[in-house]
């Protein structure tokens, strides 16, 4: 499949996330489990918005060391993890601020989301979303403590920081009675259709959707 950039998808500006739809935490915790039988379903794009909140949207102008504060913690709020969600028509990148998606590279890549030799679970699901770090950010982040600039320390801080924004779509999924799985991700091929950049990395995958009846 040739990748075509951008050809005509336009930023798709999301609705507001809707905070009174759902149950307690609690009971999204007892609901959150993996689940790799996944339907074609389309998800409503207020839905898509409410997860996308809930993985790392902004919850407060002021976060710490004055940058705004998201849904998901980072190392010293560096915001390290890009979250790029894959849907049938194209790839878009996930603005936190101002809410709304960016066109990244037309076609559909969605099979790109899923490690080779996973197998054929979730593949007609409607969106698979990629999680990628750029190591750059930690030459952002409010308190420059000297392990964002060692690359064994890095690693750590940009996999749990992934595992953070992940749980949330777990816990997201589980309220709005989704189905969802966290899983690893073709990385050399995404880097290709993404147009990643030496200090960028694919990391991992997530695949949500309905669950198959």
């Amino acid at each position: 499949m040739k990748n075509n950039p951008i050809k005509d998808l336009l930023p798709i500006q999301l609705p507001a996330p809707v905070f009174d739809c759902c149950g307690t935490v609690f009971e999204a915790l007892k609901a959150r489990r993996s689940s790799r039988e996944i339907s074609s379903k389309s998800i409503p794009l207020q839905i898509l918005s409410d997860i996308l909140w809930a993985a790392q949207g902004v919850n407060r102008p002021s976060g710490p060391f004055g940058i705004p504060g998201r849904t998901a913690g980072s190392a010293s709020n560096s915001q390290e993890i890009c979250v790029y969600v894959a849907r049938q028509e194209g790839v878009y990148l996930y603005a936190p601020d101002p809410h709304q998606l960016s066109p990244v590279a037309a076609g559909d890549f969605r099979s790109l989301a899923i490690g080779v030799g996973q197998g054929l679970a979730g593949a007609n699901a409607p969106i698979r979303l990629v999680y990628v770090v750029d190591t750059d950010q930690f030459k952002q982040a409010g308190f420059q403590e000297p392990g964002l600039y060692n690359v064994q320390i890095q690693k750590s801080y940009y996999f749990v920081d992934t595992g953070l924004i992940a749980q949330n779509v777990y816990m997201a999924c589980a309220a709005l009675d989704l189905a969802a799985w966290f899983h690893n991700c073709n990385k050399p091929a995404l880097e290709k259709v993404l147009f990643l950049k030496p200090h960028q990395r694919a990391l991992f995958g997530q695949t949500i959707g309905y669950a198959e009846e």
